[in-house]
């Protein structure tokens, strides 16, 4: 094990990649965002350097070439820095890295790796706070990974790098300096597999990336209060670990889903159609969502806080659904 900051593994996990895999390419960005993350990269320009791609800063240019390059055998990476930016490249993210190996009848195949930072930073307003991992979630043909750690923010990309799906992984910006283990060698997290990050009996709540901190900080607080959260890290939204939800939920009873989406259509939403369609009479209580407030994001940080899910509001949910 290493100890690590969340941006050294991801940097990290570039690295390596490239360093096994010689049609691993960077288009480059911002890889780690905002946060003085950047002198870690340093390594990477210096080795790597015939394969980094400098283009004009077009989000749709860049995701064509990506989608390309790709189709054409390469291993692209394209950072966009702050997620808001794929908005300006939905065209070739969803219809074409997302959609050439269905129109191709499976002769093409576009290995992209799509990253961005998501969430709620600090300051950035409507224009660079979102978390577009729902609105991808609705379109077939994308992978989508979430990390929550050091560890996984690691293992998680390096499955993505060696995916032949495009993939988007999505980091939040807050995370960045957070420090963990991170295993050496060849450790990777396959997709798809849910992780339980603390067992407990009364109430399930599922939580990605950021949320996930809060859900095991919430969790903590409410032991001395005798209420006993299992806090489950999806890490992954397609594919979706279906069955780890669905078990937990039948032992707790109940369930909340923490989610830096708006409510309307979020992952909140999906997770809970989805215990209620195949695990109904698991349920003790109604479920709870808990997510960013339907609202454009204020730059001023009181406000913008006061809009994210939080460990206060998680506790209230849960002492809500423990009565």
């Amino acid at each position: 094990m290493t100890l690590m900051s969340y941006g050294e593994a991801v940097v990290d996990a570039l690295y390596t990649s490239m360093k096994e895999d010689p049609t691993v390419t960077l288009i480059w960005g911002s890889l780690t965002g905002v946060g003085g993350q950047s002198p870690l990269v340093a390594k990477i320009k210096e080795e790597f350097s015939d394969r980094i791609l400098h283009p004009p800063i077009s989000e749709a240019g860049m995701a064509g070439i990506a989608a390309g390059a790709a189709m054409s055998g390469l291993r692209p990476i394209l950072p966009f820095g702050t997620a808001s930016f794929m908005l300006r490249a939905w065209d070739q993210i969803v219809h074409e890295a997302g959609s050439v190996h269905y129109m191709s009848n499976g002769k093409a195949r576009a290995p992209i790796v799509f990253h961005g930072v998501h969430g709620l930073r600090g300051g950035g307003g409507p224009q660079h706070s979102l978390s577009p991992q729902a609105m991808l979630w609705n379109n077939p043909g994308i992978e989508i990974v979430l990390p929550s750690s050091p560890a996984d923010a690691r293992g998680l990309l390096r499955s993505a790098i060696r995916s032949n799906n495009p993939t988007v992984v999505l980091d939040h910006q807050r995370l960045t300096k957070v420090e963990g283990d991170v295993p050496e060698g060849d450790f990777i997290v396959p997709f798809g597999r849910a992780d339980i990050k603390r067992v407990g009996k009364d109430i399930t709540i599922v939580a990605a990336s950021l949320q996930v901190k809060a859900a095991i900080s919430a969790a903590e607080e409410l032991v001395s209060e005798g209420i006993d959260l299992e806090v489950i890290d999806l890490r992954s939204l397609v594919p979706l670990d279906e069955e780890t939800i669905l078990q937990s939920v039948a032992k707790t009873g109940r369930l909340i889903v923490a989610d830096e989406t708006p409510m309307r259509c979020s992952i909140a939403s999906e997770v809970i159609v989805t215990v209620c369609e195949k695990g109904l009479d698991f349920f003790k209580s109604p479920p709870v969502r808990i997510n960013r407030r339907h609202g454009h994001i204020p730059t001023n940080l009181a406000m913008e806080e006061h809009g994210l899910p939080s460990v206060q509001r998680i506790v209230a949910a849960a002492k809500s659904l423990a009565v």
